[in-house]
């Protein structure tokens, strides 16, 4: 996998950003129905597919014979052909300002939406898409570029997701009903197909100049020596721009993990991105209930933990058919919305601590820890147990000599005791740590 370029881009408002907000919305929003499982990583890939938690996949797993799927489409939807879920789509109620409104405020820095999923139905008059596209059926909008639009009025960066490697119409591959399946017969390879999907990423780049390229699933084996000169072009026409490691190791400026899976990605020491769902799946699913979704406070001790150990969150919501976020979708941005109107400093455009300066912890309590030029910023929660209590004290190990204790202040403005601990590090005493969102305290750094 090369990796030409990737220090100096990933580095400058990548590296910064540290949140983004993922999109999966498409056809797929109609029907909204997924079993759900559990997570990616998680699941043994011998039940995956015929029970898959991604209400995104539906098309295929509603054709697997003897899966909830199918009988579900069978018995609610009668059996209907896919594509009539592109003519129910509608949008009715898409404001794309109000999202991207909200996604400012929960403190993304940069909006993901898919603009062709493995269903190949494209969110835009895609080139060579005839008229299987929301222009021209279901919403009857170009909604990248509502979405591109709204996400860089209120000054935060816009990329593309766009499926490579799946394409289940253009494709036209058989069911994949396991993992041995994937790669026999699963993705399309062939020339033409490669030429296909090729032409929509230019036209994409083209079109709306994405600060990001998020490919999924590979890329056509007989189109890969296509990819150097497309890379080429993108970085002329947007030379801040980044793009993401799914293209069979051609290229990639920063690595992903999806939910459980692909967690080596995380430790190698370079950029890389986190991917999941506030619940299982990316799109929309109504049987998902309160048990399978983050809570807001779940959601920022997921953020404060990816960035304190050097990644970026890609939050991803998955819309309703007719535009609305789902409300418990939309709870829990509005709750990092409240929790990030104070701790952003300690977020944004920081780096983490060596885990030899300062190591995290989890369990009672739970404990992470960032840094900028001159600051440490400690986040507590769940300081339950043995000496922690809604107040007490809490011990934070870090390296003697790492911060100065006189200069702690929490940035929510409660009050907050410090005093060194000797060689275990600085005991802490403020109120609220008990409680399950974390508090964050500041510390001057006296050495690196």
């Amino acid at each position: 996998m090369t990796n030409t370029g990737a220090g100096a881009r990933t580095d400058g408002w990548f590296a910064d950003a540290k949140f983004g907000v993922f999109i999966h919305w498409g056809a797929y929003s109609v029907p909204a129905w997924a079993e759900p499982t559990g997570e990616l990583g998680a699941i043994d890939s011998e039940v995956w597919f015929a029970h898959n938690p991604y209400a995104e996949w539906y098309w295929n797993t509603s054709r697997i014979e003897g899966s909830p799927a199918h009988e579900h489409h069978r018995t609610v939807h009668g059996g209907r052909p896919y594509d009539d879920f592109l003519d129910a789509w509608r949008a009715e109620r898409f404001d794309a300002a109000d999202w991207t409104d909200l996604f400012a405020r929960a403190g993304a820095r940069y909006v993901v939406p898919t603009t062709k999923h493995h269903d190949g139905i494209a969110l835009w008059d895609a080139p060579g898409t005839g008229t299987r596209n929301t222009v021209h059926r279901g919403p009857r909008r170009d909604l990248v570029a509502e979405l591109a639009a709204a996400t860089r009025a209120r000054g935060l960066r816009f990329g593309v997701y766009y499926s490579g490697g799946l394409d289940w119409y253009a494709g036209r591959r058989a069911v994949i009903r396991h993992e041995d399946e994937f790669d026999d017969h699963g993705r399309p390879q062939e020339a033409a197909y490669a030429a296909y999907a090729l032409r929509h990423l230019r036209d994409l780049m083209d079109r709306y100049r994405p600060d990001v390229l998020w490919n999924d699933i590979g890329w056509p084996e007989l189109g890969r020596a296509d990819l150097p000169g497309l890379f080429a072009d993108y970085y002329a026409a947007v030379p801040e721009g980044v793009v993401n490691d799914r293209w069979d190791g051609v290229h990639a400026d920063y690595l992903t993990s999806e939910y459980q899976a692909g967690r080596d990605n995380e430790r190698g020491g370079g950029a890389w991105e986190n991917c999941r769902g506030i619940g299982l799946s990316f799109g929309y699913n109504r049987n998902e209930g309160p048990g399978h979704l983050l809570d807001a406070a779940a959601a920022v001790r997921l953020l404060v933990d990816v960035v304190s150990r050097g990644g970026n969150l890609l939050l991803n919501v998955g819309p309703k058919a007719d535009g609305t976020l789902p409300g418990e979708q939309r709870a829990v941005l509005e709750g990092m919305a409240a929790w990030m109107a104070r701790h952003s400093p300690a977020v944004h455009g920081t780096r983490p601590l060596p885990p030899d300066a300062a190591p995290p912890a989890d369990g009672t309590p739970w404990i992470r820890w960032t840094r900028d030029e001159r600051h440490a910023y400690a986040f507590v929660a769940a300081a339950g147990g043995e000496g922690g209590g809604d107040g007490g004290e809490v011990l934070l190990r870090c390296r003697q000599g790492l911060l100065d204790p006189a200069t702690a202040g929490r940035l929510d403005g409660e009050p907050v005791r410090a005093a060194a601990a000797g060689a275990d590090g600085v005991r802490l005493d403020s109120p609220g740590l008990g409680a399950a969102t974390p508090a964050v305290v500041r510390f001057a750094l006296l050495s690196p």
